[in-house]
């Protein structure tokens, strides 16, 4: 408290770092957390060459007769703009799905049954997402028009159901339409390229065990046709897609390290400023017969309160930043990884910190003669 000024500068230099630091690396938790979601005992069957292919419908008939397979789905990514595009509000994924089985393969997403059968009635008919919901104040029967992209036109989908997730991290942002809506109008317009195509299957098997053994024989089927397929677990197939983001995810890892180096320096400048001010008085306390190891607890107690006090600052104010965010933006952050291990994180950081920017001054101390440390003008 010698220097209050400083001492609370520090702090919150302290502060701010821990809380940028925590930030990012719960940005990095959550583009991560879509590969935790992953069921086991779901599989995805995809066009070998890449995802953007599309595979025929037609391949649904062969898989399902694989041996394992318990229950098999399909969907496509169909997007679209909604309102203004520029807006990433916005935005939130938009696929057409097989009515049938997907939420059977999917029991994550919970939805009432009367929802279900009234979603599976109607030909135009969605069903989204609890958060994507709330942001736009959907409600069932409001109708969600649509500008296509992908797929060109002029679409409206009527809202009759509202799903759920089982737990924390199901993703409660998408919108979910039938698939056989836009195969037809695929077929009204001519457009044959595109008809009876699906973007990926997504495949239940009954024994995890065997799911290498059933990809390689779904693989094996249409090998050397004219759409070979890949089959993967889901975490892979989602991990694929997080590949893609390496370059970005890497500078954020580059960015948070660099972060902590500079709470260090902030925190060491700080320490050394202390101890060098203090050089008389730790004389002093040795002539006293205070021991090394009292000093050591002195300096190195400094210096651990100080980072404590700016990280807890840091991560206190982070929660309620985050969770503004995913409230503003959730279909940014879908999924939030765990707080607890944010929380430890972010602790871990500050307490490293704490320990290394106070090894330099005492070691100072440590070794500093009382002759020297009496002659010391400041």
């Amino acid at each position: 408290m010698r220097h209050k000024l400083r001492s609370a500068l520090t702090v919150i230099g302290i502060g701010i770092a821990v809380l940028a630091f925590t930030l990012i690396r719960t940005v990095i938790g959550a583009w991560y957390a879509g590969i935790d979601a992953a069921s086991a005992d779901r599989l995805i069957t995809r066009h070998a060459v890449s995802f953007v292919f599309s595979l025929p419908i037609s391949y649904a008939a062969k898989i399902r007769q694989v041996p394992g397979v318990a229950n098999l789905s399909h969907a496509i990514w169909f997007q679209g703009i909604y309102k203004d595009a520029r807006e990433f509000k916005n935005f939130f994924p938009r696929m057409a799905i097989d009515t049938e089985h997907y939420f059977e393969v999917y029991p994550e997403f919970i939805i009432k049954k009367d929802q279900l059968e009234a979603f599976r009635k109607e030909r135009n008919a969605c069903i989204i997402g609890i958060k994507t919901a709330r942001q736009h104040n959907f409600k069932i029967g409001d109708v969600i028009p649509i500008t296509g992209d992908i797929y060109a036109g002029k679409w409206e989908f009527v809202i009759r159901g509202i799903y759920t997730g089982r737990d924390r991290l199901t993703d409660e942002t998408q919108m979910f339409f039938d698939w056989q809506y836009l195969n037809e109008r695929m077929k009204e317009n001519d457009n044959t390229l595109r008809a009876d195509r699906i973007g990926w299957y997504v495949v239940k098997v009954g024994d995890i065990s065997k799911s290498a053994a059933i990809s390689q024989q779904i693989d094996n089927i249409f090998k050397n046709s004219a759409a070979e397929t890949k089959t993967e677990t889901e975490k892979a197939f989602n991990q694929s897609f997080i590949s893609m983001y390496s370059a970005i995810i890497t500078a954020m890892n580059f960015i948070s390290f660099v972060i902590v180096g500079i709470i260090l320096l902030v925190l060491g400048n700080t320490m050394a400023m202390t101890a060098r001010e203090r050089t008389t008085e730790y004389a002093i306390l040795k002539t006293l017969g205070f021991t090394s190891k009292h000093l050591l607890g002195m300096v190195s107690g400094e210096s651990l309160t100080i980072s404590l006090i700016g990280g807890a600052l840091g991560i206190l104010v982070a929660f309620p930043i985050i969770r503004g965010f995913q409230v503003a933006f959730p279909n940014m952050f879908p999924i939030l990884p765990d707080p607890t291990i944010t929380i430890l994180i972010g602790g871990l950081a500050a307490v490293s910190v704490g320990i290394i920017a106070s090894i330099f001054p005492v070691l100072r101390v440590m070794r500093m003669r009382i002759v020297d440390g009496l002659r010391h003008i400041d």
